[in-house]
């Protein structure tokens, strides 16, 4: 099958290159200089050229904060040219996955959110994300939506990189102890999506959107912990103290869930694929960072 990547530069790009490269696929790796999805036309007349059978949209607008004052930036890339790519799809007859957030929804739950619970979105990032899906839904393409949780990996800006670089820096740390969610290494989204992949080649595909996050949910701060002890075991230098702080003592422009957490059972359930042992990727990355 003869894939298109679009965002191979990102984080979850980076793992994808790491992923379809050993995979029997025809892969091709396209970075923004290469596509820029927020070129229409150009995005268009490049895709047709290449005629895939399957777009993997990894490229996104991540910033959270800086998206409250850069909003059509935000809604250019994150909704308007994910809608593009749909109906791009829909005329070649060209299958899509798109990666989407937790932030779709409102963090107000008390159990994990199911694929069909209610969104709302508390934030510009958020919003612009859920209109892509809801773009996607209504463009008449073959899709599948994964939304995921609190990324990390070897690759690019993330939250166990920064903890590693301020750990080396700092005696003393605050870290968000109030915000539950699941942290999901990037390599096993990847392998994720190339399990998916093969599903555009059935005869009875069904369009849907699934959740793919961490098997244990945990705050910010009981991540970090956990990221400082790999550490220490490694021979890092770490924080003599670490300490949970709330929301309201660490506040931002934009506003984070207080539980995000996301419900994989239908993934597990229906294609047999177990959610991100992240656990276990802590020290694999802090190896391949070392």
């Amino acid at each position: 099958m003869k894939i298109l990547v679009l965002g191979s530069n990102g984080q979850l790009g980076h793992c994808l290159v790491d992923q379809f490269s050993c995979s029997e696929h025809q892969a091709i790796f396209t970075t923004r200089s290469d596509l820029d999805i927020t070129d229409f036309a150009a995005t268009k007349d490049k895709v047709t050229q290449i005629k895939p059978d399957l777009i993997i949209n990894a490229s996104a607008y991540t910033a959270v904060d800086k998206a409250e004052v850069d909003r059509e930036q935000a809604y250019l890339i994150n909704h308007h040219a994910v809608a593009n790519i749909a109906d791009i799809c829909r005329e070649l007859h060209c299958g899509l996955i798109h990666v989407s957030t937790d932030y779709v929804f409102d963090g107000a739950a008390t159990e994990p959110y199911i694929e069909t619970d209610t969104t709302n979105p508390q934030g510009v990032y958020g919003d612009s994300k859920l209109r892509g899906e809801q773009a996607i839904e209504a463009s008449g393409c073959q899709y599948l939506i994964i939304r995921t949780a609190w990324v990390f990996s070897e690759y690019g800006n993330n939250f166990l990189k920064t903890m590693l670089s301020l750990g080396a820096e700092r005696d003393e740390l605050g870290v968000v102890g109030d915000q539950i969610g699941c942290p999901t290494y990037a390599q096993d989204i990847a392998r994720c999506i190339l399990a998916l992949a093969d599903l555009f080649q059935k005869d009875h595909f069904e369009s849907e959107i699934v959740h793919f996050c961490g098997d244990k949910p945990c705050s910010w701060y009981e991540f970090a912990m956990a990221i400082f002890s790999s550490a220490a075991d490694k021979g890092l230098t770490t924080p003599a103290r670490v300490k949970g702080i709330t929301t309201e003592e660490y506040p931002t422009p934009a506003p984070r869930p207080a539980y995000s957490v996301l419900a994989c059972d239908q993934l597990t359930h229906k294609f047999g694929i177990t959610p991100s042992d992240w656990q276990k990727a802590i020290p694999e990355v802090i190896d391949k960072l070392l």
